[in-house]
């Protein structure tokens, strides 16, 4: 905070209040973590908290672009893959796979993310949007590369689509719970999601 470089031992005990902070979000609401709650994990001070951040939002931010850093890893997935044949269901497979995947390893933070985006807070806004980014650019571009190749419906907004689907994996797996609840078995939501990613970018079944 003071504008010095932490040495080998600050940059532990900076990641250790950020690792316990990450648990704790895991388990409490986020408005209730405080900074004396997270040093106490940590096993250290208050004081020593805000030696690297000025308040627990702060630390949450800084949790939030490690999550943007691991979207990148999505873009992949999608970017230069075929969609035709067998090949457009595997494409399709693995992206929800993968995604689903994310979320789950990053859920805590993500639900974060989602509270403060949707309050409105600009920081987490744009926090949201790269990491749908991550998809649902390469996603469009396939989307369009299609349209170009006279594949896709030439009405069709490969923009509009990406996002539209990017949306639906990410309130399937913040709402996996709720599913779960009203008789969905996670089993087949995979393949509907596949299915239904597939449709939106081919505008076809995947060939068997």
């Amino acid at each position: 905070m003071d504008g010095r470089v932490a040495g080998r031992r600050g940059q532990a005990t900076r990641q250790k209040l950020l690792d316990h902070l990450g648990k704790m979000l895991g388990s409490s609401p986020y408005r209730d973590v405080k900074v004396i709650d997270v040093a106490r994990k940590a096993g250290t001070s208050p004081a020593t908290f805000y030696q690297y951040f000025p308040d627990v939002e702060a630390a949450v931010l800084e949790l939030a672009d490690d999550v943007v850093r691991d979207s990148a890893e999505l873009t992949p997935l999608v970017a230069g893959r075929s969609w035709a044949g067998k090949g457009g269901k595997d494409s399709a497979e693995e992206l929800v796979e993968a995604f689903l995947a994310f979320r789950r390893r990053h859920d805590a933070i993500l639900r974060v993310i989602e509270l403060g985006a949707a309050e409105g807070d600009r920081r987490f806004v744009r926090i949201r949007t790269k990491v749908h980014g991550a998809v649902v650019k390469p996603l469009a571009e396939s989307i369009e590369e299609l349209r170009a190749k006279g594949r896709v419906d030439p009405e069709v907004v490969p923009a509009a689509v990406a996002g539209a689907l990017v949306t639906m994996l990410s309130s399937a797996a913040e709402q996996s719970k709720s599913l779960q609840a009203l008789g969905v078995k996670q089993t087949d939501l995979r393949p509907s999601l596949a299915l239904l990613v597939h449709l939106g970018v081919t505008g076809r079944k995947p060939a068997k």
